[in-house]
């Protein structure tokens, strides 16, 4: 009886594992002729649903690589996510991959900054963003197309005004570290001096405090667009600030308008946002 019991069992294993070998339907990819081809077994070892190309394979347009473009600053002067990535984006935002990528950046930011001979005079100062550097404003690209639609400045300083922005977690690590090592942390910022008190009221709520200094825009726009580019303003407030006799020891934003321009710093940090473009 055992061992008709033992035959029984064999017998359906088999069956079973048959059935699954049956069923496995390796991933194709589609050539530029559409001929269909079986792609390389390592792509069944990896989920389908992901920030990756799958997704943007569905969408009928390279995401991936267009994200790849952006962050490389290759693709330059977009005013916004092209429609058939906003689902990709948002996937790659609110996933873990984001997350990842920010992680990245901060380890090399710490790791080069507990490398530094410092000279502990009190003049060796790192400077932040703010917008999606220190503070995520992902809770409004939520709700208006994760950059698939153009930039509204009304809507967009009525979420600022409401200082509720998230910190950025990794960001935020690497600003703690810097205190600790006695490296003076410097917002320098986009945002205008009108927003002052919500923006030192949002940061000291994301747990930022201990900062030398707090750099906005005049409080003059129209249209959303303040005169002069991200770079010629910001690249002008770091040199002032090495005028003072400070030394920028390091430089991090999510925008390349943030990094660029004479004096950069000492070395700069670009963290990732497919999701708006400052020129």
């Amino acid at each position: 009886m055992a061992t008709a019991a033992r035959l029984l069992l064999l017998l359906f294993l088999t069956a079973a594992a048959s059935a699954w070998e049956m069923n496995i339907r390796l991933p194709t990819e589609m050539l530029n002729g559409g001929e269909a081809v079986v792609a390389p077994i390592i792509h069944a070892l990896r989920p389908l649903l992901g920030s990756g190309g799958q997704l943007a394979a569905r969408a009928g347009v390279a995401c991936d690589s267009w994200r790849l473009g952006v962050e490389a600053h290759n693709v330059i002067g977009w005013k916004t996510v092209p429609a058939r990535c906003e689902g990709y984006v948002g996937h790659y935002m609110l996933g873990g991959h984001y997350r990842r990528d920010s992680a990245v950046v901060v380890d090399e930011a710490i790791a080069y900054a507990e490398s530094l001979q410092l000279a502990g005079n009190g003049k060796e100062i790192w400077v932040f963003d703010i917008d999606e550097t220190s503070l995520s404003n992902l809770p409004y690209y939520a709700k208006h197309g994760f950059g698939a639609t153009l930039y509204n400045d009304t809507s967009f300083r009525e979420y600022v005004a409401e200082g509720s922005a998230p910190a950025l977690p990794e960001t935020r690590r690497l600003y703690r570290r810097l205190l600790q090592l006695g490296v003076k942390p410097v917002f320098l910022t986009g945002r205008t001096e009108d927003q002052r008190n919500i923006t030192v009221t949002n940061l000291r709520r994301q747990g930022y405090s201990g900062w030398m200094e707090l750099l906005l825009k005049p409080a003059v726009h129209a249209a959303g667009e303040l005169q002069g580019s991200a770079v010629a303003y910001k690249s002008g407030e770091r040199q002032k600030l090495e005028d003072a006799g400070f030394t920028i020891v390091g430089n991090i934003g999510d925008q390349w308008s943030d990094i660029l321009g004479t004096p950069e710093g000492a070395r700069t940090f670009k963290l990732p946002d497919p999701m708006y473009y400052i020129g």
